[in-house]
C-alpha cells in the first residue's frame, strides 16, 4: 500500500498546469505565489463528503472533476479568473486505482481552467475532499451578492434541475439513455460558468452560483442586497432531458422531482441581476459565452421571494433548497 509521499509523487506532482506566478508549489511547507499587480485575490473553499455530497460509489474521476468544478463555480460567481488550488484529501485507505482515477478527473478540470495545484494534505479517515481555489480580479471589480436594486431583472444561465435529476436517476436505477446520461453528467461533471462570470464584471449588480437550489441561493442574494423579488415559475429554464427523465421516474418520486428546477441544487449555474431593459445585452452575452441566459423575475423593494405561476397566482414550495444540516442531507 503506497504511503502519503508516494501518493503525492505518483498522482499529484505532475500533469497539472504550470504557471509562472508559482514561486514554490508542491514539495515545500507552503506554497509561494505572486498575484499580478493591480489585481485582488479571491479565494473559495468547498468540502465534499462521500455519502453527503456525492454517492460513495461515484466514479473517482467524476469525484475529482466535481470537487474542483464546484469551487470554480464560486469564483465564477465573483467574476474571478482562477489561478491556483490546494487539495486536502482524506482517504479510508490508499487505493492506488481509485487515486489514479481521482487524479485524472482533477487534472481534467484543472487543465480546463488553467489552475495549478500548489499544495495540500493527505490523511486517513472517511472519504472527504476539500479544495481551496484562488483567483484574481482587477482591483475594485469583484461581483458580490449584495447590490441588486428594485426594478432590475433576474437572470439565470443554462437549465436548472438537471443535476438533481441526474442524482435521482442514480438513486432509482434509471436505465442509461441520452437523457439520463445528460443529467447524470450534469451532476458528476458540472460546468463552472467562468467566461460568463468574467463577462458580467462591471455589468451585473449582484451574482451568485446556484449550488443549493435556485430559491435558496436567490434568497441569499436578495437578503444580502436588502430587497425582495417575484420569480415566474414558468420562465425557469429546464432541459428536454429533464422532462424525459421526469416521465420515467417512479410515480411516487415525480411530485418532488418537479420541484428540482426551483430547489434541487448542484447545477452550478449563475444567477444574476441587471438593470431594466438589458435583454438585448443578455442575448449578446449568452451568444458570446456559449450559454443560454433566461430572464426569470424582477427585483422588488418588498423583502422576501415570491414565486408565481403563469396566471400570477402564488406558488408554494415546501423546500427551497439544500440544507447542510437538514434531516435528508445525503447523496
Amino acid at each position: 500500500m503506497p504511503g502519503e509521499f508516494e501518493i503525492i509523487d505518483r498522482c499529484f506532482r505532475t500533469g497539472f498546469p504550470s504557471r509562472a506566478d508559482v514561486v514554490l508549489g508542491i514539495g515545500d511547507d507552503a506554497a509561494c505565489l505572486v498575484p499580478p499587480a493591480g489585481r485582488e485575490l479571491v479565494a473559495a473553499t468547498d468540502t465534499l463528503v462521500a455519502g453527503i455530497h456525492f454517492p460513495p460509489d461515484l466514479d473517482p474521476g467524476d469525484v475529482g472533476y466535481r470537487a474542483l468544478a464546484v469551487n470554480l463555480s464560486d469564483l465564477a460567481a465573483m467574476g474571478a479568473e482562477p489561478a491556483w488550488m490546494t487539495l486536502a484529501l482524506t482517504l479510508p485507505e490508499a487505493d492506488l486505482g481509485w487515486l489514479t482515477g481521482f487524479a485524472a478527473g482533477l487534472r481534467a478540470a484543472a487543465r480546463g481552467a488553467g489552475v495549478a495545484l500548489v499544495g495540500g494534505d493527505t490523511t486517513r479517515g472517511p472519504l472527504t475532499v476539500t479544495i481551496q481555489v484562488l483567483g484574481t480580479v482587477p482591483a475594485g471589480t469583484v461581483v458580490r451578492r449584495a447590490g441588486a436594486r428594485p426594478g432590475e431583472g433576474i437572470y439565470v444561465s443554462g437549465t436548472l434541475g438537471d443535476a438533481a435529476m441526474g442524482l435521482a436517476c442514480l438513486r432509482h436505477g434509471l436505465e442509461a439513455g441520452p437523457a439520463g446520461d445528460f443529467c447524470r453528467r450534469r451532476f458528476a461533471r458540472p460546468e463552472p460558468r467562468l467566461a460568463l462570470g468574467q463577462a458580467l464584471r462591471g455589468r451585473a449588480s449582484a451574482m451568485i452560483d446556484v449550488s443549493d437550489g435556485l430559491l435558496a441561493d436567490l434568497g441569499h442574494l436578495l437578503a444580502a442586497s436588502g430587497v425582495g423579488a417575484t420569480l415566474a415559475r414558468e420562465r425557469v429554464p429546464v432541459s428536454e432531458a429533464f422532462r424525459a427523465c421526469l416521465s420515467r421516474l417512479p410515480p411516487q418520486v415525480q411530485p418532488e422531482a418537479r420541484t428540482y428546477p426551483l430547489s434541487g441544487g448542484d447545477d452550478y449555474e449563475l444567477c444574476f441581476t441587471l438593470p431594466p431593459g438589458a435583454d438585448d445585452q443578455v442575448r449578446a452575452l449568452g451568444e458570446r459565452c456559449g450559454v443560454r441566459l433566461t430572464h426569470i423575475g424582477v427585483v422588488e423593494s418588498h423583502p422576501g421571494l415570491r414565486v408565481v405561476d403563469r396566471e400570477g397566482r402564488p406558488v408554494e414550495v415546501q423546500k427551497p433548497g439544500y440544507e447542510h444540516f437538514g434531516a435528508t442531507d445525503e447523496a
